[in-house]
């Protein structure tokens, strides 16, 4: 149960997809205006990228790798990707639709979200049973959906503040964003995979 829980943090904290390797940037900083909104898309991320390691995990070592069909791999990732995708949206649309009006166009995005791809192929190569790679996935939705609602909160607050003009918009969120990159650095050899 430790090592699981060690997956978890590594994957959200030390080895975090977009302030240490840097996927899924887009939605980072396109869809952080407001805390609402980040929440929502970083659940409605999260349960692709659960749902969708899950899945890889079982189409790589029970298809792919008998079969000798590796060099299929982003293909068949990308199809895992897309369903799981559209299984999220349904269960967003029938249990709720507030929140898949919200997101609206957001939710097909997350298919061409490169963390989700990313973290299903470093999830192949990583993960020794079905478990980590579930507990893999969850790690890294907990990490996408916590930097994304940081990014949203610091946000909300440089919006009510006195900000000089050359820096207003995207600079300021690129350097709030560099800046937790490296506080999120900070967690570099606490727990990694």
């Amino acid at each position: 149960m430790t090592e699981l829980a060690l997956i978890v943090v590594a994957t959200a904290l030390v080895n975090n997809f977009v302030l240490v390797q840097f996927l899924g940037l887009c939605p980072f900083l396109g869809a952080s205006r407001r805390v609402e909104g980040a929440v929502g898309m970083g659940l409605a991320t999260g349960l692709v990228l659960t749902i969708a390691s899950a899945l890889s995990y079982i189409v790589d070592r029970l298809i792919l790798i008998p079969l000798d069909l590796a060099y299929l791999q982003i293909v068949a990732f990308i199809l895992v990707i897309g369903g799981a995708v559209q299984l999220t949206e349904l269960m967003l649309r029938a249990s709720a639709p507030m929140l898949h009006r919200m997101l609206g166009l957001y939710i097909p995005l997350i298919a061409s979200n490169c963390a989700v791809l990313g973290v299903a192929l470093l999830n192949s190569r990583q993960s020794a049973s079905f478990i980590e790679a579930v507990f893999f996935g969850a790690g890294a939705a907990l990490g996408f959906t916590l930097v994304l609602v940081l990014l949203s909160g610091l946000r909300e607050r440089i919006d009510e503040t006195n900000v000089p003009a050359p820096f207003r918009g995207v600079p300021i969120t690129l350097l709030l964003a560099g800046l937790m990159s490296l506080a999120f650095y900070g967690f570099n050899g606490f727990a990694r995979l």
